[in-house]
């Protein structure tokens, strides 16, 4: 688990957190584990992204880009879930997930952004239905494999150096966060994770932890389970 830190130095929030999340949402669910191993009460408020929630003038104004999630804050609105996640860590220094050493920090920076910005966002809901429309659902699917392999590799060659019991010996950090949405995704996509043992195992620890098991997209207000 994340390091525990004395009542001192736990910060509260005088405005109770509101969380604009969509259950499927992989993003979201970044912050929604984030928020639970920081011990953070929020208010939860669906998005329907598919009836076009996102698109409304309201939530525009919170989100420019008309994606998930949003978080209201004491201290403004903010969208994009790693700047969120920056802020949750900043805010609320209580179980910090970022280490203390500058070296290790930065790497756990480096798998954030590797998943955040070169995996995930090329199998988003818009990318994902341009490549059906010009291509085909098989095309779609040949797609999203082949990133989320190649993306894959390189976590494997990463954390097969640092892992321990999370993705950076025994505490939970912001590399965990991002990774536990996206090997979920993995799976939902049909990835063959036997190629990445370091992964299939980091996975199986994490998903083991209540923060995660309460987060998951299934046990959502919203979650819709065909």
């Amino acid at each position: 688990m994340a390091r525990p830190l004395s009542q001192d130095n736990v910060a509260t929030s005088t405005t109770p957190l509101t969380l604009y999340s969509h259950w499927r949402s992989s993003a979201s669910w970044r912050v929604r584990i984030a928020l639970a191993l920081k011990g953070l009460a929020y208010e939860y408020k669906a998005i329907n992204i598919g009836t076009g929630d996102n698109l409304t003038a309201e939530y525009t104004k919170l989100n420019p880009r008309q994606l998930v999630p949003a978080l209201v804050t004491e201290d403004g609105d903010f969208a994009d879930s790693i700047a969120i996640l920056e802020y949750l860590e900043e805010k609320f220094p209580q179980q910090p997930l970022l280490p203390t050493d500058l070296k290790t920090r930065t790497i756990v920076r480096q798998v954030v952004n590797l998943v955040a910005a070169n995996i995930q966002p090329l199998q988003n809901t818009g990318v994902m239905n341009v490549i059906e429309e010009k291509l085909g659902s098989e095309e779609q699917l040949k797609w999203t494999q082949y990133w989320i392999t190649k993306g894959f590799t390189a976590l494997e060659s990463i954390l097969k150096e640092t892992l321990g019991k999370y993705s950076f010996g025994d505490e939970v950090t912001l590399a965990d966060v991002v990774l536990v949405p996206q090997v979920y995704n993995a799976y939902r996509y049909a990835v063959d994770m036997s190629q990445f043992p370091t992964l299939e195992r980091l996975y199986e620890s994490l998903n083991e932890l209540d923060e995660v098991k309460a987060t998951s997209p299934e046990k959502q207000p919203d979650a819709v389970i065909s």
